[in-house]
């Protein structure tokens, strides 16, 4: 399917991670014809996933950015205005598992206030950077990432916290930008094999992986071209009537 995309511009945070659902978000908008601003701290990954944009033969620039410092963010946003004159479609991929495998008596408030500044603020920020030139040109999308945590019950943690505050924010927006012609919806992945993957315990990751897959109506986990493709399938005009909605790519995991 074409999805519509040759020459839109895309800024995707969260993509220095070669094996990340950022970079494969990239790459598939590219594939698909998008120009990219690729956005993360680690600015060495960032630069990486730029130029394997530029490989497939669309531009590309990167920049280092703290989704939680909004000058920093306001700054991405000047310069992918700068080289590419618009900006049509914002991932907010970049997220943060502070409290990752501690239970709610463990987590100190330092931990929900990395969690939320990451996941909610950052996002938050990058949404406010961009969406005056949305409104402007009257066109955009934006798609959020939470998880299917915020779904699911028996997590009291401040990553579900926070990913259930995404969903919060994502009707808001919807609500308030529709009438600029702006879709924002979100995408909840399930259990995927990125850089959150590996920062599990070596001798318990591929247990739970296989016990979430076992799990699963589907009998299987997300691979981050299954993401990459719901976030593709959510900025093309295909979707153009869906708006405040929270897309769940976890093999039927949650169904609500």
């Amino acid at each position: 399917m074409d999805f519509g995309l040759k020459g839109k511009v895309a800024l995707v945070t969260g993509t220095a991670s070669q094996i990340g659902m950022g970079n494969t978000i990239c790459l598939t908008l590219a594939k698909e014809g998008c120009d990219i601003v690729s956005a993360d701290m680690d600015i060495e990954g960032a630069i990486k996933t730029a130029e394997a944009v530029k490989n497939i033969g669309r531009r590309a620039i990167s920049g280092k950015v703290n989704v939680t410092v909004y000058i920093e963010v306001e700054e991405m946003v000047k310069a992918g205005l700068k080289e590419f004159g618009k900006i049509d479609i914002l991932v907010n991929t970049a997220g943060l598992n502070a409290g990752m495998g501690s239970q709610f008596l463990q987590q100190k408030q330092e931990i929900w206030e990395k969690d939320f500044a990451v996941n909610v603020y950052g996002m938050m920020n990058c949404a406010k950077a961009v969406i005056p030139g949305m409104v402007e040109r009257q066109y955009g999308k934006i798609i959020n990432f939470s998880s299917i945590v915020a779904k699911m019950a028996g997590s009291a943690s401040s990553y579900a916290a926070a990913k259930a505050a995404v969903l919060a924010v994502n009707r808001g927006l919807a609500t308030q930008y529709g009438p600029s012609n702006i879709n924002v919806n979100a995408i909840a992945p399930g259990m995927v094999k990125t850089q959150f993957f590996f920062s599990m315990a070596a001798d318990r990751r591929e247990k739970v992986f296989d016990a979430m897959g076992s799990m699963a109506p589907l009998k299987r986990n997300q691979t981050t071209e299954d993401i990459a493709n719901a976030v593709a399938f959510l900025a093309s005009d295909i979707s153009r009537n869906i708006t405040g909605q929270c897309l769940q790519v976890d093999s039927g995991m949650v169904m609500q």
